[in-house]
């Protein structure tokens, strides 16, 4: 009976392992995908800025990024996730942006 308790323990160890590790490979696909949407953004963010270098328009538009915190913070709360932190993720992306923007002129 004891060698059964064992393998039965060691099926739940296996199991769990194997549950992680497909979570863990989720997280990993979760994360490519959010690198490719960044690299996404940063692109289309790429266009803006020659937009506004033809037009001769200032790299900061303070309405704008307003606008897209204001956003990301109703999407937060629409998904359940802490709103400062997707904030901050966003005020990141809109630095990146404006870095590459200047960078570019």
């Amino acid at each position: 009976m004891s060698r059964e308790r064992d393998t039965d323990a060691e099926i739940d160890v296996d199991a769990e392992e194997t549950s992680l590790d497909e979570l863990r490979a989720e997280i990993e696909d979760i994360d490519r995908e959010i690198v490719e949407l960044i690299a996404r953004r940063t692109y289309v963010a790429d266009s803006v800025a020659q937009v506004k270098a033809e037009r001769d328009l200032p790299t900061t538009d303070e309405s704008q990024e307003a606008r897209v915190m204001e956003r990301a913070g109703r999407n937060a709360e629409q998904f359940d996730v802490d709103s400062n932190l997707v904030k901050a993720v966003f005020r990141l992306l809109i630095e990146l942006n404006k870095v590459e923007q200047r960078e570019n002129r």
